[in-house]
């Protein structure tokens, strides 16, 4: 029987500092079906989980991801920011890390490239030697906003299961997809009806829907029969399941 598959964005973040390994674990804790996380490198090539290229809205620090070598990056509170009762003392985590803690969990690992603002040169490779190192190419989905490194990934591992991000309401998304052979739409939540997702499923495509700061109706979203959403609730997704 179809289910759609609960992601949780950033990891369990609504109640635990985004992209940090305590709200991955929680996450895995919940039951979900997948996480997604956000990739950039250190200025000595290491990669790191972290959403912004800035680290200022997060972290006890300010200036450019891609600035700071990994050692110092290590060094910086990744939760200092986060409204909590306690203060919460998490580190920003390496992709290496985090592999090491998903790999024998039944965990889908949807890795978002940060290569929108800058490309971060050799990025793609480096994560698909990681992902070959820990077997876990059958366990992912590579998304970006940037569709040419999507189409990079793809070059170098063309059974990998890749997905175009998009923040738009764009137009034939269906023979955009196929004339690159990526297999996922991740489109916003807010521009999904049930004839937009059959008619990407007729294509074969898979839809994948992702949840920014504004939050619409689940049920509804869920109606429509995507194969995956990714909100900052999994909990609030897996009662609805």
């Amino acid at each position: 029987m179809f289910k759609t598959l609960n992601f949780a964005h950033r990891g369990f973040r609504s109640k635990y500092p985004e992209n940090t390994m305590l709200a991955f674990s929680k996450a895995v804790d919940l039951g979900v079906d997948g996480i997604e996380f956000d990739v950039h490198l250190s200025s000595d090539s290491v990669l790191v989980i972290i959403h912004d290229e800035a680290l200022d809205r997060t972290c006890n620090a300010s200036g450019l991801v891609k600035d700071f070598s990994f050692a110092d990056l290590k060094k910086i509170n990744a939760a200092a920011n986060f409204k909590s009762s306690k203060p919460l003392d998490e580190k920003i985590p390496c992709l290496e890390e985090y592999f090491d803690f998903i790999k024998n969990k039944d965990i889908i690992s949807n890795i978002e490239l940060k290569t929108g603002v800058f490309e971060y040169p050799g990025i793609e490779e480096m994560v698909y030697v990681l992902l070959k190192k820990y077997n876990l190419q059958d366990k992912c989905i590579i998304s970006s906003f940037n569709h040419e490194s999507v189409l990079r990934m793809k070059k170098i591992d063309s059974s990998l299961v890749c997905g175009f991000l998009v923040d738009s309401w764009d137009l034939h998304p269906a023979d955009y997809l196929k004339k690159y052979g990526i297999e996922c739409y991740h489109p916003p939540a807010y521009r999904l009806t049930k004839e937009f997702v059959d008619a990407l499923h007729a294509e074969s495509i898979k839809v994948n829907a992702w949840f920014g700061s504004i939050q619409t109706d689940y049920s509804k979203i869920l109606s429509t029969g995507l194969d995956s959403i990714i909100t900052d609730y999994p909990d609030k997704i897996a009662a609805l399941l």
